[in-house]
């Protein structure tokens, strides 16, 4: 006998928290994935201004990237853990006060060694951050809408790479790399007091979103898998995205900030469209992206040399990478084996296997075959867990085929 009784999720859809001060806290929290964002990914455009100034080599710059995201997988678990019984909003504005601290560090910063004590910081915020944030996010909206609020918290990501990573590389330009810092330790401040202002308390049971919607363990595990290999290959690229702009390109120092400007339009007008389809077919939804991503890989590998191909190959790469953020995060959430925290914390983990495992690979290939080939061993790695999931899609539908034929009579 099935029972009337409504469940958590049902009562929350028909009772959510008010929705202006939960989309108040959505863009607060938006803007605080934005910081982190572009405090990650900001010596990548900075990459030719730290390294004479602090007289280091490019490839010893990239492992700042590596390096933070290093702490970031070794914190994630742990920290969500620790802090489990303590209110998100408090949690979620405390992360994002450590990113405003330190992204000030690293603008004062004296030597290599300090900036990366700077980072380190930043990458420990940052790893608890990213372990709390979708439930957190998606226990202020209806089941029926959270893929699409998801996508939404993702335009803070996709902004990073469009505003945060071309301004500080411009800022830099101008006037230094140490005021990019400073700038977006500004920007982390003003979220911070946001979200501890805005964002209402929601307890995780009743809204559903503790567990996950449709547990799997298997199908959690093809996530990760697929996870690491896609972001390995995409920050094998993104990592080094300047200097193949520039060395490989051709293009001039002038147009660094405009060209990251392309990525970053691209890849906010992929993280609105991924919202309209997210909630429907999120499997297919990645599926696609990673086939795109593939396709430009490819492209800036081979045609990488010639200017206009390679602007487009970068175009279509921002694009499909921003696709990947919100689905993993939305498909966490759904396939969560037990508690989506932990899920989430060691999604996390595994996404920043991926950045300091693709800037590490990156830093390698520059270092012995040079940076045209970058693309192109990034471009496998995506295709692997293109095969991956498309194997693993396969092989479900043909099984449910089977049990469906199994059962006429």
């Amino acid at each position: 006998m099935t029972s009337n009784r409504p469940t958590a999720a049902t009562e929350f859809a028909a009772a959510p928290v008010d929705q202006r001060r939960a989309l108040v806290a959505l863009v607060a929290l938006s803007v605080s994935a934005f910081t982190f964002v572009t405090a990650e990914n900001l010596p990548g455009g900075l990459l030719t201004l730290i390294a004479p100034d602090l007289g280091r080599s490019t490839s010893e710059i990239g492992l700042l990237v590596t390096a933070y995201a290093v702490v970031v997988v070794v914190a994630s678990l742990p920290l969500t853990r620790l802090t489990r019984r303590f209110p998100r909003r408090w949690v979620l504005a405390a992360t994002t006060a450590v990113c405003a601290v330190g992204s000030l560090w690293s603008a004062l910063a004296v030597g290599y060694a300090d900036l990366m004590a700077a980072r380190m910081l930043t990458a420990l915020g940052q790893a608890l951050f990213w372990s709390i944030v979708t439930p957190a996010a998606a226990s202020l909206f209806a089941p029926a809408v959270r893929g699409r609020m998801i996508a939404r918290l993702a335009v803070g990501n996709s902004l990073a790479p469009l505003l945060g990573v071309p301004l500080g590389t411009w800022v830099g330009q101008q006037t230094g790399w140490r005021t990019a810092f400073l700038l977006f330790s500004v920007v982390s401040l003003l979220a911070c007091v946001t979200m501890a202002v805005a964002m209402p308390h929601v307890d995780a049971e009743q809204s559903g979103t503790a567990r996950g919607t449709h547990p799997n363990l298997r199908r959690f595990v093809l996530l990760l898998v697929v996870t690491v290999l896609l972001v390995t290959g995409g920050f094998t690229m993104i990592t080094f995205v300047t200097q193949f702009l520039l060395e490989t390109a051709g293009f001039a120092d002038r147009y660094l900030s405009a060209l990251l400007l392309v990525q970053g339009s691209a890849g906010l007008a992929g993280t609105l469209l991924i919202g309209q389809v997210l909630d429907k077919r999120p499997w297919h939804t990645i599926v696609v992206a990673l086939a795109a991503l593939t396709g430009a890989l490819v492209l800036l590998g081979t045609l990488g040399h010639v200017p206009a191909v390679a602007l487009a190959g970068l175009a279509l790469f921002g694009l499909a990478f921003s696709a990947v953020p919100p689905a993993l995060s939305f498909l966490s959430l759904r396939v969560a084996p037990g508690a989506t925290e932990s899920a989430t914390a060691i999604s996390s983990s595994v996404f920043n296997i991926g950045i300091g495992g693709g800037a590490a690979l990156g830093a390698l290939v520059v270092a012995t075959t040079g940076i045209g080939t970058v693309p192109l061993v990034g471009a496998a790695f995506v295709l692997a867990a293109l095969a991956v999931l498309v194997t693993d899609l396969w092989t479900t539908t043909r099984t449910a085929a089977r049990r469906t034929t199994s059962r006429r009579p």
